[in-house]
């Protein structure tokens, strides 16, 4: 039996913390072969995730500590949902069907979300990224985040 106990979230908090992405996680599954891949996710203020979808599989998430946006789009970037979750808030987690363009938005600094999505894990086709998001790491992220961060629903967030 895996016991989640809140000095592990602590832990991935600090882990995140240092972490060049400011984010971290830890898997709950035994491997990426797993038919039900369940993992935690830490996440400081400043993190970036990436826009995408995953085309085979749905999402399913809560936040257990912190606060999220979860934005999501159409394929021509145009923001249709922004909804906060997290303790504290209406929603504490959200079910999303597959082909779903989105991304998370750290609103509280240490922050974790619990997800569960259907495997096999394969790296190469587990997400693809919205072609109108830069890429992790380029200089075109600070931008594009301040950008996520004030979004209103039927906003184009593409340039």
């Amino acid at each position: 039996m895996k016991v989640i106990t809140s000095q592990l979230v602590n832990e991935l908090l600090e882990q995140a913390g240092t972490n060049a992405r400011k984010r971290t996680h830890y898997n709950v599954h035994e491997s990426a072969a797993d038919p039900v891949q369940r993992l935690f996710v830490a996440a400081r203020l400043t993190t970036y995730f990436r826009p995408h979808r995953h085309t085979a599989t749905g999402e399913f998430a809560m936040v257990i500590r912190g606060l999220f946006d979860v934005l999501v789009f159409d394929d021509a970037s145009r923001l249709v949902k922004r909804v906060t979750v997290g303790p504290g808030a209406d929603a504490i987690g959200f079910d999303l069907p597959p082909n779903t363009w989105h991304t998370w938005i750290p609103r509280a600094d240490a922050s974790v979300f619990f997800e569960t999505k259907q495997g096999p894990y394969d790296a190469e086709t587990a997400a693809e990224f919205a072609p109108w998001s830069p890429a992790e790491g380029t200089p075109q992220v600070e931008a594009f985040r301040a950008r996520l961060r004030e979004a209103r629903v039927g906003e184009r967030l593409a340039n």
